[in-house]
């Protein structure tokens, strides 16, 4: 994508984060706690204006002072025209992007056994899980790009692009292997802009979730409880999205300046094999 609208003269000294899928969930305690890390943000959200303005109101209340400057966008990024546009409304209002984090993801409408899912229902999948982020991480790190160029940055800090997948990029799920696929596909995106991106002053990370407490997974819960009671996770409890932003926040704050392509695990240990 080439630039969208002239840079901005910003005399910002926050930070910007671009957060999608941010108006519920793990999304918004992202937003959240990026806030209460003097961010300013864009709070992208694809269709639910409510929240994506509680979430605005609860991020504002969080930074210090309400000191933020904190602005909801609504886009579908599995489209391009609304990448572009979401892009740049945040180069219009603040002139500058020092982190993108990746967490928009839908899951199946219906659970399929693989023999019988549909084409209409992985499509639609890879569109907002696999193919949005993909093509948003490549629009944002040109512009990360020109701001390191043009030495745009007025405050310390890395840039950096951040994907929220799931135990699912490595956990088979036959009775939701479109959501498995686009997961595992954006664990490689990861590793592939991270190569790329190095040179280039952008560290690229995975941070992955485990079970987490979520409108997505809330019809799943007597299931999940009982997994956790049996032993499935070392930590025996729910993830909380708070724990997801805790990590985000870490490598927003620069604490992994020396790592990149990095996966960071948010799971209570689902990934350890234990005998």
């Amino acid at each position: 994508m080439t630039s969208l609208v002239p840079v901005s003269e910003s005399s910002n000294e926050n930070r910007v984060a671009l957060v999608t899928g941010a108006s519920r969930g793990i999304g918004r305690a992202i937003a959240i706690g990026l806030a209460a890390d003097s961010f300013d943000l864009v709070i992208n959200y694809a269709s639910n204006e409510a929240a994506a303005d509680e979430a605005r109101k609860e991020a504002t209340a969080a930074s210090p002072g309400s000191s933020s400057s904190i602005e909801t966008f609504r886009a579908d990024i599995s489209t391009a025209s609304a990448r572009e546009e979401l892009l740049g409304f945040t180069r219009r209002r603040f002139g500058r992007l020092d982190l993108l984090v990746n967490n928009a993801g839908v899951a199946p409408d219906i659970l399929s056994d693989l023999l019988e899912a549909t084409e209409e229902s992985f499509d639609g999948l890879i569109s907002v899980n696999l193919k949005g982020p993909y093509f948003l991480t490549q629009a944002a790190a040109r512009w990360m790009i020109e701001q390191e160029k043009a030495r745009d940055r007025t405050s310390g800090g890395q840039f950096a692009i951040i994907n929220i997948t799931s135990v699912s990029a490595y956990t088979a799920s036959p009775d939701r292997g479109d959501y498995c696929v686009t997961k595992a596909g954006l664990a490689m995106a990861t590793r592939l802009y991270a190569a790329r991106l190095a040179d280039s002053g952008i560290n690229v990370y995975e941070v992955r979730p485990g079970i987490i407490a979520t409108d997505m997974t809330e019809a799943a819960r007597q299931k999940y409880d009982e997994l956790i009671a049996s032993g499935l996770t070392p930590i025996r409890r729910w993830g909380a999205p708070e724990d997801v932003a805790r990590a985000v926040v870490a490598i927003a704050r620069g604490d992994l300046r020396f790592s990149t392509g990095e996966v960071i695990n948010v799971d209570g240990g689902f990934h350890l094999r234990t005998l």
